[in-house]
């Protein structure tokens, strides 16, 4: 049985997914400096199946993960596979702060897709947070200058991938759990991903095990929670709250980086701020209206 519909709840379970994309996007930089992308999926679904083992067995062990939708399962993993490539590729090609803020048109294609597929309705509380967050993400960009990175096309690529995915991981958990949406996804991920990283595998040196652990727990536990968030509240009203990984990506950026936060970043982020703050006070969705969605 579906849990109640909760805006609280699934802003908790969205925060922690954000700050578990953000450690993924360090985690990422550091284990991609040294190994190829596949080694590095291959690794974090590896290792992210003996960590989801725990919540595997208390959640009644491998029989309770039988599915009667594989089929949704294979195609939502080659999806989400295949955008998890090309983002971390352009991880290693553009900066942090620009990959997240164009990987943002993924709420465009989550909204469209859920609306078409999912019979979701695109409120204008929810209309005016995408258009928000969107309109900020422009001003920290600020695109339309120069010529286009090839960086920028594989991440709208994989922005594509993920609205798909997160439309289909949406219609998953109406029928399956959780723990068993993401015990497929890591066994899926790690039977796509086995030849091209043994293709291009290297050991890895002892300083970045780290990094690999860190990288396989978050990739883990974002989807996790994002798949809890999901649970209790549309796509539609779960997407444009991810818009706050602009800003904080920026701050990290700052930090770690020392890429410079300006006054284009900072006015791009309060506009999402604002987006986010109209989405979340709209009235919650009624059990009739999930029900029906």
């Amino acid at each position: 049985m579906a849990p109640a519909p909760s805006i609280p709840k699934a802003a908790f379970w969205m925060a922690l997914s954000i700050a578990s994309f953000l450690a993924m996007s360090v985690a990422g930089r550091a284990t991609t400096a040294e190994l190829n992308v596949f080694q590095v999926l291959e690794l974090r679904s590896v290792i992210g199946f003996f960590i989801l083992l725990p919540l595997v067995m208390m959640s009644g062990g491998f029989a309770a993960m039988r599915t009667e939708r594989p089929v949704a399962h294979i195609a939502r993993n080659v999806i989400h596979y295949t955008g998890q490539a090309a983002w971390l590729y352009a991880l290693t090609l553009i900066p942090l702060a620009v990959l997240i803020s164009i990987e943002f048109t993924t709420p465009i294609w989550t909204a469209l897709l859920a609306v078409g597929f999912l019979g979701e309705r695109l409120s204008r509380p929810r209309l005016a947070a995408v258009v928000l967050g969107l309109v900020g993400v422009v001003i920290i960009v600020r695109p339309g200058i120069g010529s286009v990175d090839p960086g920028h096309l594989v991440v709208l690529g994989a922005a594509v991938c993920f609205g798909i995915s997160v439309v289909m991981v949406k219609s998953l958990t109406r029928t399956d759990s959780v723990v068993r949406i993401i015990f497929w996804m890591l066994v899926i991920q790690s039977v796509l991903g086995l030849a091209p990283a043994l293709y291009v595998w290297r050991n890895p040196s002892l300083e970045l095990w780290p990094w690999i652990v860190l990288i396989a727990f978050t990739g883990m536990s974002s989807h996790f929670c994002m798949a809890r968030a999901l649970a209790y509240a549309d796509a539609t009203v779960i997407s444009p709250m991810d818009f706050l990984r602009v800003p904080l990506s920026a701050l990290i950026g700052w930090l770690l980086y020392h890429e410079q936060i300006d006054a284009f970043t900072a006015g791009g982020a309060l506009l999402i701020l604002l987006g986010n703050l109209l989405n979340l006070q709209r009235k919650a969705p009624q059990p009739a209206e999930v029900a029906a969605s």
